[in-house]
Parts: C-alpha cells; structure tokens; sequence
C-alpha cells in the first residue's frame, strides 16, 4: 500500500445544526473567520485533495473544492455525506472531517495513512478517551456495504465500523485536537481561548 493512496478528504457540512440553532455550521464564525476555513487550512497544509458535502450554500462551500449534496433525503447524519462522497468520488480512498473541528491534528493524514494495511476497510481517528467516529477514511470497497446499512435504516457509524476491518489511530497526544463547537456557547469559550 502506497504511503499516500489516491484520496479525496472531504469535509462534512451537511448536517443540520440543530445545536447551532439551524444555522449552517461550516458558516458559523470564529474569530470572524468561518469554521470551516480553519478545517480547510489544515487539511491543505498536509496537501490534501479536498471536497464538500453540503446541502445548502453551496455556491459558498464551492471556494472549498468540489460541492455534493446528500444522495440519502432525510439527512441521515455523517454517513449521508460520507455515502454521497463514495457515490460522487472516484478516489479509491476518501476521508472525512467534520466541519467544526478548527483544531485537527497536523500530522492527520500521515498517520491515518500509515495506519493502512493490506486488509484494512475504515480508519478512525481515536483520542486516547474515545473515538472520533467522523474523523474517518474509508475505502471505496465498503460502499455496497454502507448502502445497505443506510437503506435498512441504520446511522450509527460505530456499527458500521464493525462490519468492516477497521483500524484506529491513537492521537491522545493531541486530545484537544478534536473538539467539535457544536454550540454558540462552546464556540464562544473557544473564542475567548484560541
């Protein structure tokens, strides 16, 4: 396995913020910069090729990389944009991060990367407390898999993670590496912190 497969990281802003308020939480602001340009600065540093799930703004997600909506109606979660990423990418790879996560790890895909073996189906970023079940990369070989999951109602990644051969990478060096601001409260603390 190349140390760098052929991959697609595709940054989830699907969802619909309930927490938020509704509000379209790629958009919301942090220090007067959207969260999602902080998701897409670290992805870019470690040169990635980068993509959007979005189902709304998406001539604003489009300055980002490619834009796809959910295939899935009823947004059925993270998974929704991760089976609309395998329905719409080519990459035999494609990783995913959540869109309010402004602190990612730097070394991200380089150990996600080195963490693929020959038999290896999903991997998922783990803290060192639990797992981060959107900070994934998945192989395109599972997509019949998750189709099926998703058409006999389920949305529970970690099952899903189950079904596979799936791998976790331990970041608990970088704890707060993965905090989501999935509330104006938290991304205000946050504010006040970075």
């Amino acid at each position: 396995m190349p140390s760098h497969p052929e991959t697609t990281w595709v940054i989830l802003a699907g969802g619909q913020a309930r927490r938020m308020g509704g509000q379209d939480k790629g958009l919301v602001t942090l220090n007067n910069k959207p969260l999602i340009d902080y998701v897409f600065a670290r992805l870019s540093s470690q040169n990635a090729t980068i993509a959007v799930n979005a189902n709304r703004n998406q001539d604003v997600y489009a300055q980002y990389g490619n834009v796809f909506s959910d295939v899935f109606e009823g947004f059925p979660g993270p998974l929704g944009g991760m089976h609309a990423a395998m329905s719409h990418l080519d990459s035999a790879w494609i990783g995913f991060v959540p869109c309010d996560c402004p602190n990612l790890p730097h070394n991200l895909l380089e150990k996600m990367y080195a963490a693929i073996e020959e038999d290896t189906e999903i991997v998922v970023a783990h803290d060192g407390e639990s797992v981060q079940p959107v900070v994934t990369l998945m192989s395109k070989k599972i997509f019949e898999r998750l189709d099926n999951f998703l058409a006999n109602g389920d949305r529970k990644i970690v099952l899903l993670y189950d079904l596979c051969n799936t791998a976790f990478v331990d970041f608990s060096e970088e704890h707060d590496a993965f905090i989501n601001l999935n509330t104006p409260d938290e991304l205000e603390k946050y504010g006040t912190l970075s």
